[in-house]
Parts: C-alpha cells; structure tokens; sequence
C-alpha cells in the first residue's frame, strides 16, 4: 500500500482573494496530490491549506507552492493578526498511512534542503524534525516574526538549517518539520476587551500554567467585533477539547462574557472529536458508541462545543 502523508502549508495572505486563487492554482492543477482544503482569514491574513498525498509528489507539489507565494507575496507590505515569519511560513508532514514519524522527518529534510538551495530562503527544522531542543516548538523559531528575523538571523545560534544566513527580502524564512496531528483551534469571546481574554489563555496557556501542550493567545477579530482564544493542541489525547473549552467557559463567566461558538482550522481526527463527545454524552446520561456515524459527531461537535462553520469535509477520516 502506498505511503501516506498529510501537509498543511500555512501562507501569509488572507484578504486578496485573487491572490489565493492564484497560489492555489498550482495546487487544483496538480493532480498528483489531493486537496482537501484551504481556508483563508482575513483578521490572521493568512491561508491554512490542507493536503493529503504520497510523500515524494507532496514534496515537488510544495516546491511549486513556495515558487508561486515567492512571486506572489511580499511580506515587508504584510500585516495581520497571526505571527508570520514567511510567506509560506511552516509546512508540517503528518504521517496518516503505511508511514513512520521518522520518515517524515527525514522528508521534511529533503524538501527543506530543496527550499533552501533553490530559493535562496533561510530554512528551519523544527518539531520532531528539529536538530536542537529550542527549536522543537515553532513559536520560539518564529519569536520576532519577519521583522525581527533580519537581526535574529545573523546571530550564529539562529544559523538555519538549509538556505543563506539571511533573511530572504521579500519572503522572509520558512520553518518545515515533522509532527502528528494538531488540533488548531479557536474558541470566540463575545467582547473586545483583549486584555481580559488574555486571562482566558493564560488559564489554558501550558507556558503560564495551564494545560501542558497547550499553546494559546488572545486576539481580536476586527470583522467579526470580538476576540478569540486562538491555540494550538499538540496532544488531543492529553488535553482533550471538551476540558479546554469548559476552562474557557468558567473563566469568561466570572465577567460575564458570552462564549457563542468555536471554529477548527483546518482539520481534526474523528478520534479528537469522539474524546470530548464521550464527555458530554456521560453528563446527559446518554448512550456513547465509538463507532458513531461522522454525521452524528458533526452534529455532536455543533450542540456541545459549539462548533460553528463545521461539516463533515473538516473530519480527516472523512476523506480516509
């Protein structure tokens, strides 16, 4: 059977929708690898694109990515809400069948070497693919965004990995790796005050004493009026999503804050969703079957985590 492996390049542009259609052609013109999505936010201004394919035509698809948001992008006229590094600012390989993690390490080498000597773009190893301990988690690669890269970079302890030891002018640096699956996940906040649901990811917050692989920060959504608690899962199974969205829900209480909805980013294992659903169904004594339907855990994921802009297309298994 072959080798399969899902990538998830996040580019940094989400409000020209010419643009995206323009990078993305590359993408729905090669039909060597499959789309599953791509999702563009124009608060982040930043584009989340899933992929699912063999690993040696994944690699070729995103060197005709990161060609394309090269001539595409310039990130010195760049902003948003998310931390950018890049115009193509991570690609993580995932591995889904027949694959081990340290093959998909060893891939997420050869296309960062690929990046590094063809585009003359400073590359970064990082997660399970990283070659030092502060370079596992990406925040800290990414910590000074692309304005501080052109310093940061210089600094012989930031050498990277593949590519010159500067920063690319217009493009900036890409950090590629080797992960399992992450759950992106934003949970909304019906005020604008940032300040005050920054208390809500630091609640949550691994780094400040919350939740161990739990990365979150507070942001406002200028076209949807309200803030987010936007965060990263790195372990569904430690930290399932049901136990977040709860701690959020207590400590937005306290001030009165309504917690209307919450969004995936991409996508999520049914068996992430099916941990927190098991929940829910115990506290209304109801009956729980791990072999439920993928309609029944979309409606599921609606009711309880007040999943909203969510279908059955944003479930992996539902494409497995």
């Amino acid at each position: 059977m072959d080798k399969i492996v899902e990538c998830v390049p996040n580019f940094s542009e989400g409000r020209d929708q010419e643009k995206i259609e323009r990078i993305m052609s590359v993408i729905k013109n090669n039909n060597e690898i499959k789309l599953i999505n791509y999702e563009a936010d124009a608060d982040y201004n930043r584009t989340v694109v899933t992929l699912i394919g063999r690993p040696q035509k994944m690699i070729q698809a995103l060197m005709d990515l990161t060609k394309v948001c090269l001539k595409e992008i310039d990130l010195t006229k760049h902003s948003g809400e998310h931390a950018r590094m890049g115009a193509i600012d991570v690609i993580p390989f995932i591995p889904i069948s027949n694959i081990k993690m340290s093959e998909c390490v060893e891939y997420s080498q050869i296309l960062a070497e690929k990046i590094g000597n063809t585009f003359d773009i400073p590359v970064f190893l990082y997660a399970e693919a990283a070659k030092t301990e502060d370079r596992v988690k990406l925040p800290n690669i990414r910590k000074g965004e692309f304005e501080g890269m052109e310093e940061k970079i210089k600094d012989p302890h930031w050498k990277p990995d593949f590519g010159p030891s500067r920063r690319h002018p217009s493009f900036g640096a890409l950090a590629v790796g080797a992960r399992d699956f992450l759950v992106a996940y934003n949970i909304d906040i019906q005020t604008d005050d940032e300040k005050r649901t920054n208390q809500f990811a630091r609640a949550i917050r691994g780094s400040s004493g919350g939740f161990q692989f739990v990365q979150a920060g507070p942001v406002y959504l200028e076209n949807r009026g309200h803030t987010q608690v936007t965060m990263n899962i790195l372990n569904y199974k430690k930290n399932p999503i049901y136990r977040i969205f709860e701690t959020v829900k207590m400590e937005a209480r306290r001030y009165g804050f309504d917690v209307p909805s919450a969004e995936i980013v991409g996508l999520v294992p049914k068996d992430a969703l099916l941990r927190s659903l098991r929940y829910y169904y115990g506290i209304e004594n109801k009956e729980y079957n791990k072999d439920m339907p993928i309609d029944e855990v979309v409606e599921g994921c609606r009711k309880y985590l007040k999943f909203r802009d969510f279908d059955e297309t944003k479930i992996i298994d539902y494409f497995l």
